[in-house]
């Protein structure tokens, strides 16, 4: 895969800012969950196509709805990206979910955990 260039870059920044923009904002489908964040855009050098990564705080249903509301909105977010950012095409843009906060917040619990356990330990220790 080859690098992203200082263009490519800044159109990706720009697309992320844009699209996080018109989801928290514009549109006004009941499926959409508020908690929904973008958090990476990878837009092609050609510009024809996008992948928009997304975060959705809460359950699996929750991120389910989210996603089918984000697909059925694709018409209107393609819109409004087309009059925000002036780019000669505007790409496809294809929603997937992206785990890695959930999974980030699922690690901290784990670890916050284990350092209780640890401390239990060394307290029962100094007390024998």
């Amino acid at each position: 895969m080859r690098k992203n260039s200082i263009k490519n870059t800044r159109i990706n920044g720009e697309v992320q800012r844009e699209l996080g923009r018109i989801i928290s904002r514009e549109i006004k489908d009941p499926r959409i969950s508020s908690l929904t964040s973008v958090v990476a855009v990878e837009v092609a050098p050609d510009l024809k196509s996008c992948k928009a990564y997304i975060s959705v705080l809460g359950d699996e249903a929750v991120q389910e709805s989210t996603l089918e509301g984000l697909n059925s909105a694709m018409g209107f977010i393609r819109k409004e990206l087309a009059h925000s950012v002036n780019l000669r095409n505007t790409p496809a843009i294809t929603f997937i979910m992206d785990q890695s906060i959930e999974y980030g917040v699922h690690m901290s619990k784990m670890i916050s955990e284990v350092n209780k356990d640890l401390k239990e330990e060394d307290e029962d220790e100094e007390l024998s």
